[in-house]
């Protein structure tokens, strides 16, 4: 199955960048390119992409009001919307995931990464970039109540209490696995099995779970 992908961006040379690194992924083709918000959404409604890919910042329509329109709680038949973008403060990164997007990502980030965070959207999962999951978390507890910790599917194992923490903690899977000394395959399956567990659809709400049950206080290793 070849994922289909559209792309917006108010500068050409990173649409154009953007397009060659996803073309030259297996299984991946870009069908569009918007240089405004407003261009975006009317070309995802009409080539139908399984996935679109939108900076925060651009003109007639901004990333996130583009995100709402076609990914938001209000649409019948959501687009999956992965934004991607040089800001990473906390305003930027909630309102694009209350407004519907299925991941965040700076542009910094690399292909692999990239291409994970477009299959995760198609699976109806979400992934946010891990140098922003913990500011992220605290942007969350700040903004809204606290609300009732459900329980896990499933009692944690003494190694995914481990994981969670460090997910928790922001930081990428390769950074998990020397921190436990175990491979970066091993520390992604605990992350799924965490989110199977606890109903989480990213890393940022493993993180909130960790936060609301204690699990970040001070001391814990």
């Amino acid at each position: 199955m070849t994922i289909r992908v559209l792309l917006a961006d108010d500068q050409s040379i990173v649409r154009a960048g953007l397009t060659t690194i996803l073309n030259a992924q297996p299984g991946i083709e870009v069908v569009g390119a918007a240089a405004d918000g407003r261009h975006a959404v009317a070309l995802a409604r009409q080539v139908s992409p399984d996935v679109c890919l939108f900076d925060i910042r651009m003109p007639l329509l901004d990333g996130v009001e583009a995100t709402l329109l076609l990914a938001g709680p209000d649409v019948a038949d959501p687009i999956p919307v992965v934004v991607i973008t040089t800001f990473d403060t906390d305003e930027h990164v909630h309102a694009a995931l209350k407004a519907g997007a299925r991941g965040f990502l700076l542009k910094g980030a690399p292909p692999d990464q990239l291409v994970q965070a477009i299959e995760a959207a198609v699976r109806g999962d979400a992934l946010i970039d891990p140098a922003v999951t913990a500011r992220l978390l605290a942007a969350f507890a700040r903004s809204e109540p606290p609300t009732r910790t459900h329980q896990p599917l499933a009692p944690l194992t003494e190694q995914e209490e481990r994981v969670l923490l460090q997910v928790a903690r922001g930081r990428t899977n390769p950074e998990i696995g020397s921190q436990l000394h175990i491979s970066t395959s091993t520390v992604k399956f605990h992350v799924s099995a965490l989110m199977a567990k606890l109903h989480a659809r990213n890393r940022v709400e493993l993180a909130r779970w960790a936060h609301e049950t204690g699990r970040t206080a001070p001391g814990q290793q």
